[in-house]
């Protein structure tokens, strides 16, 4: 089947330097985007995920969140253009994480890329995937070099034979993290959806309408949670409704059609723009701990108009059995926390009201009007709140305070864990737990006082080993290693010419 042909205003410049990487630089790349035609969706990318003091945080390549929506949605096919050396790393990090599908991939290089030949090898791929018998939707995503040079995934049709195309352009010098990434599709999917339900009937959700109003719940979590929000809702005469990122296109009709939203993760600036272009109101902070619990039931039983008896009841049923369970399960120790998951902050409450002498948190997430009251509720109990936390920060947070525990993500772990501290994964071992009611209550401390407890294992460790590995020594050595400073000299000398003759090139 033949498709006419779309002139491309395509863009050389996103080939300079190393050519067919994302390393071109991110000034680079992005001038060359705003030069192809891009520059109204950075700039929205800038005013929904401000990067902040320093350049963005540290983090696996942000594409790989809208990729994960995707991959775990049922009856939606996801096609990446990129790099190959880009696209293997996201699929490689998918599969780790458990996907169970294929990942398209639709390749280039210069001449394809320069001429606009690329597009038409995605649209070709599009329509051929596209079988209404198989998916409700396909996802192409854009990473750097594609956006960059211009690649307009946006003049693609928006249905092939029944079945939705969603393109969209993801690069990390776009989109700051990967937390964020997973609203730039959520946000498209439910933009798309929310245009379908203005245009006439769509589809019932599996399970059917709810009787009750819904509370639509934003931001992923532990599978466990929104069972637990369910329960807490019931007394209010409300229920959990369906959790966005969804897991299938038709349930993005029932998020939609809800009485208010729970911005449970506080960064989906995207999709909170297409809940209230819909009407339906935004509440922030989440049901942990006592304090979160109380305040978070009252702000969905006024949002919802739920009269003041009933919100009590809602109260008196579930605030006795939190505070049970945060007595019943104390944790004791310093602790440090950072992460890029989004929910750091509700985690840090958690802790505080666990007994935890909590002195640090940090998100590699923006600052948003709907974690204000975590903020507030952190920073009045004397917790240093880090919103786009970098690594340095998050290193340095710990050198500082000297926690008995540090939670972080790998490389705060194991620089914690090179100084004899005890650390935990936080995407791995905090995050993947339920945090909301009497179970996130007590979820916490028997994992965080076991590893607090392994400090002693850890002093042994180091005493064992010594100055085995670390510096120029680490590796197996036949005699002794011997240090020869003059190398080091040399070749700072060398790096040091070079960057002087990059930054005079520059200015030329």
């Amino acid at each position: 089947m033949s498709h006419p042909v779309i002139p491309i205003v395509a863009n050389p410049e996103a080939l300079k330097t190393d050519g067919l990487g994302c390393h071109s630089g991110k000034e680079q790349l992005d001038a060359a985007a705003r030069a192809a035609g891009k520059s109204e969706t950075l700039d929205q990318y800038a005013q929904d995920y401000p990067k902040g003091p320093h350049d963005q945080p540290q983090s696996m390549c942000p594409a790989f969140g809208s990729l994960r929506v995707g991959l775990r949605m049922r009856r939606t096919a996801t096609i990446l253009s990129g790099s190959a050396c880009c696209v293997y790393g996201l699929t490689f990090t998918s599969h780790f994480y458990g996907a169970r599908r294929s990942v398209g991939y639709v390749p280039f290089d210069s001449e394809s890329l320069v001429t606009g030949k690329l597009f038409e090898d995605i649209r070709d791929a599009v329509h051929k995937e596209a079988n209404p018998d198989l998916y409700d939707a396909i996802v192409i995503i854009n990473l750097c070099v594609p956006t960059a040079s211009g690649v307009p995934l946006q003049i693609l049709p928006k249905e092939i034979n029944g079945v939705r195309v969603i393109g969209i352009d993801v690069p990390g010098f776009g989109v700051p993290t990967h937390a964020e990434a997973k609203d730039v599709l959520a946000g498209a999917m439910l933009k798309y959806a929310r245009n379908e339900a203005a245009a006439g009937p769509v589809a019932a959700p599996r399970n059917g309408r709810s009787e009750k109003p819904t509370i639509t719940l934003l931001g992923e979590m532990f599978p466990a949670d929104p069972v637990i929000l369910g329960m807490m809702l019931e007394p209010m005469g409300l229920a959990a409704g369906p959790t966005v990122p969804t897991r299938e296109w038709r349930e993005l009709y029932a998020a939609l059609d809800c009485a208010a939203v729970a911005a449970i993760h506080p960064f989906y600036t995207a999709s909170v723009r297409e809940f209230e272009a819909a009407g339906r109101p935004v509440i922030g902070s989440a049901p942990v701990g006592h304090d979160g619990t109380e305040a978070w039931l009252q702000a969905i039983g006024d949002s919802c108009n739920v009269g003041q008896a009933q919100i009590d009841a809602a109260k008196n049923r579930i605030l006795p059995a939190v505070r049970a369970a945060l007595a019943g399960k104390p944790i004791k120790g310093r602790i440090t926390l950072s992460g890029y998951e989004g929910s750091e902050l509700l985690v840090a409450r958690l802790l505080v009201e666990s007994g935890a002498d909590l002195r640090y948190v940090g998100t590699a997430c923006p600052k948003t009007i709907h974690s204000a009251a975590d903020l507030e509720w952190l920073t009045a109990r004397g917790v240093h709140v880090q919103y786009r936390a970098s690594l340095e920060q998050d290193i340095a947070a710990f050198h500082e305070f000297k926690p008995d525990l540090a939670i972080g993500t790998t490389p705060v772990v194991q620089a914690a864990k090179e100084l004899s501290i005890p650390s935990l994964y936080f995407t791995n071992l905090i995050s993947a737990r339920p945090l909301m009611g009497p179970a996130g209550a007590g979820s916490l401390a028997a994992v965080i006082n076991a590893a607090i407890g392994n400090k002693s294992r850890m002093n042994d460790m180091q005493s064992f080993f010594g100055g085995t590995g670390i510096g120029d020594s680490a590796g197996v050595w036949e005699g002794k290693p011997v240090d020869r400073p003059e190398f080091r000299t040399e070749t700072r000398r060398r790096l040091d010419k070079a960057a002087k003759k990059r930054k005079a090139e520059e200015m030329i």
